[in-house]
């Protein structure tokens, strides 16, 4: 499902057009990397939390050349999913 797909089946759910749907799905995903952009967890209880993870400096090859390389530190955003949500997917009924 790509972002417009989102849009288009949210505003069939909530019988709104997709323009306004549209504009609380950005809202939402910019406040989201506004808030992990500032250090803050992101956490939607029932479905999983959003946060930075740090990851190391560390050692790495070239493929090309074999030769080795460092590869810095850096930070990425991981998503944690919640209870509810794996329940969902691995197919348990919901409790």
């Amino acid at each position: 499902m790509r972002k417009q797909d989102l849009i288009k089946d949210v505003a069939q759910r909530v019988k709104q057009p997709e323009s306004v749907v549209g504009a609380v799905v950005n809202s939402t995903f910019d406040s989201i990397r506004d808030s992990l952009s500032s250090g803050e967890e992101v956490t939607i209880t029932g479905f999983g939390s959003f946060r930075i993870t740090e990851r190391a400096a560390r050692e790495g090859r070239n493929p090309q050349t074999r030769e080795r390389i460092v590869i810095p530190a850096g930070k990425s955003p991981s998503f944690r999913p919640g209870t509810q949500l794996k329940r969902a997917v691995s197919g348990e009924p919901a409790s």
